[in-house]
């Protein structure tokens, strides 16, 4: 035990001196959260005496994964991520060492399909995107599941253009690809009966049947960058991106969004629940690297204070979509206090 002790106690004071290699704060994870991170980095580094903070935009899946390989100044303080941390994420974390991390959910993001303006507009449900996107999709007398056949938008439903499906989206160590996945191609697959039968057979195959994107081209895979998104829909008005809403909030004179369901994606129709693909944003602090790498905790400050992320605040008009002000204060509290996360 004594032994134990000793080498938790040496573990600690290499990484105190460690640490104080690094003075500035080190930050990985969400595209989608980058640009909200970026802000309130930038301000936190004119209105403090600390460094403006690094900040790598790896996606949700990859941040996460740097953050919970350990503690230490050769490991991130705080990742973003546009899903919630998973248990396993939060297994790996302590088999590493880092028994406490606080969340902070920032606010609401859409994800958007989103288009040139120099084309029409589509109005889509949630089945048509799933027929367009899916690697394995009903047969047309819906009795069995085959390869997507589907080409062109039309082939789906006649009321679409006569258009190639071509989208650009994230990887799948992104976290709007698992919100994408989770809340358009899962909850459409339940609609199809052939594929709702499944989930009772093989859970398994109805699992990857519902996730599975194609790979003959029709889906691209865009990496972490939202911003070369925007440019490929710029030059190519037929092609469609997957991405957050305030990719398109930025982008507004160049890009529009589909209608999902009949909704449009609007500032308004996401912080009302009213747009149907929309989810909550987060960051997540690894709490024994506060007080050692400097500046974490008033960063933290910075960021949930209502000049960044109030309704008025300088987020909002970057097209973060704010919480109501009880959940704001009840947030702001708990990630002073460093409240640990409890799943």
């Amino acid at each position: 035990m004594k032994k134990t002790l000793a080498v938790a106690a040496l573990m600690s004071v290499a990484f105190v001196g460690a640490a104080q290699a690094r003075d500035q704060i080190r930050i990985v994870g969400s595209s989608t959260v980058f640009p909200f991170a970026t802000a309130v980095a930038e301000e936190f580094g004119k209105t403090s005496s600390f460094k403006t903070p690094v900040i790598e935009s790896t996606g949700s899946g990859g941040g996460l994964k740097l953050f919970c390989a350990g503690v230490g100044e050769e490991h991130p303080d705080i990742t973003n991520a546009s899903r919630r941390i998973k248990k396993s994420e939060i297994e790996t974390c302590g088999k590493n060492g880092i028994s406490e991390i606080t969340e902070v959910k920032i606010g609401f993001d859409g994800i958007v399909l989103s288009n040139s303006k120099d084309a029409g507009q589509l109005d889509l449900t949630k089945e048509q995107i799933f027929l367009a996107l899916a690697k394995t999709v009903p047969s047309k007398d819906g009795k069995s599941l085959i390869d997507n056949p589907y080409s062109t938008w039309n082939e789906i439903d006649s009321s679409l253009p006569t258009v190639k499906i071509e989208v650009l989206g994230p990887p799948p160590t992104s976290g709007t690809r698992d919100a994408f996945t989770e809340l358009v191609l899962e909850e459409a697959c339940e609609e199809f009966p052939v594929i709702a039968e499944l989930e009772k057979a093989d859970k398994k195959k109805f699992k990857a049947v519902c996730a599975g994107v194609r790979e003959d081209g029709a889906y691209i895979e865009a990496g972490e960058n939202d911003n070369l998104i925007v440019q490929k829909l710029e030059a190519n008005k037929d092609a469609f991106g997957i991405f957050g809403f305030s990719f398109l909030d930025q982008n507004g004179d160049k890009l529009q969004g589909s209608k999902i369901e009949g909704i449009e994606p609007t500032f308004e129709a996401i912080s009302a629940g009213d747009y149907p693909v929309s989810r909550s944003l987060y960051f997540y602090v690894k709490n024994a690297h506060v007080g050692t790498i400097p500046g974490i905790k008033e960063y933290v400050s910075e960021f949930t204070s209502d000049k960044a992320w109030g309704e008025e605040g300088y987020l909002a008009d970057r097209g973060l979509i704010p919480m109501d002000a009880a959940e704001r204060k009840a947030v702001h509290d708990a990630a002073m206090n460093l409240a640990p996360l409890s799943m």
